[in-house]
């Protein structure tokens, strides 16, 4: 989580010379470049309806990262991921049939009204709210899609996914930043935006997933939109005020309990994730 949003806050810093768009491109287009080099997808056939699921799952992955950091020229950088999080939030408590989830829904509710532009305190910029709740709708689309693409070559799904994702985002990034886009510094910290955000947490992933429960690691996963605010803050100066920070706290609850009081069945050990586990 620290890597994935220190990535996040050094992608900001990029925005005014290289556009929101501009560094979606960056982060995709290196990562994958590392997901090719490292899993070297041409060594396995692939079928026309396995790679239909991996177009989709790529298309998927890059509005995500699109809409995502289109968001983050509007919002500041906690609340973003905090509302991004109600699409995965949402396709959770979709899967259950238990009526003790409706308090979980209204915690997340509840903080989405706090972030809202309603005269509060913490009142966010609406098209930026809007775009969070769309790169959450993305991120849903991505883990359904994800996981029908996971379901053979994992490590193939997700290069070529992201490969996908790139010819996606590709065109909007040249459209607002043109050959700036391919100056020599951008691109290096373009690199690093893109090792931060896809190489290494996906890495830590995998190892982290051997060792935990899934319960565990949803939990734990869920302290996100505090971990993105505080490095925010730490990193560029982006401070929240006390309703935002209860807003934040309010998703993060929601996101925690849904996980926490899975049947104990979700709970036991897994493999190393499917592409679908994170955006």
């Amino acid at each position: 989580m620290v890597s994935l949003q220190g990535g996040a806050a050094i992608a900001k810093s990029l925005f005014p010379v290289a556009g929101a768009a501009g560094t979606s491109s960056l982060r995709v287009g290196f990562s994958a470049l590392v997901l090719i080099a490292i899993w070297r997808p041409w060594r396995r056939s692939l079928s026309a309806r396995d790679a239909g699921w991996i177009a989709l799952y790529g298309a998927a992955l890059g509005v995500m990262n699109l809409l995502f950091y289109l968001s983050l020229t509007r919002l500041p950088i906690g609340p973003a991921v905090a509302v991004e999080f109600t699409g995965p939030l949402l396709l959770a408590i979709a899967g259950s049939r238990r009526r003790s989830d409706i308090a979980w829904i209204g915690l997340a509710v509840l903080g989405l009204g706090l972030l809202l532009p309603l005269g509060g305190a913490g009142g966010l910029d609406p098209i930026g709210i809007a775009l969070a709740l769309a790169a959450g709708v993305a991120w849903a689309l991505y883990i359904l899609f994800g996981q029908r693409a996971g379901r053979g070559d994992g490590g193939q799904a997700v290069a070529l996914g992201m490969l996908a994702a790139a010819l996606v985002v590709a065109p909007f990034g040249l459209a607002e930043a043109g050959m700036a886009l391919f100056s020599p510094a951008i691109l290096a910290l373009g690199l690093a935006v893109a090792l931060l955000s896809s190489a290494l947490p996906y890495s830590l992933e995998m190892v982290a997933l051997r060792r935990l429960d899934r319960t565990t690691f949803g939990v734990l996963m869920s302290l996100e939109p505090a971990v993105a605010a505080l490095l925010a803050y730490l990193l560029i100066g982006e401070a929240l005020t006390p309703v935002q920070w209860l807003a934040i706290g309010l998703i993060i609850s929601a996101s925690a309990g849904i996980t926490a009081t899975r049947r104990p069945a979700a709970a036991e050990p897994i493999s190393p994730p499917e592409p679908a586990t994170r955006r």
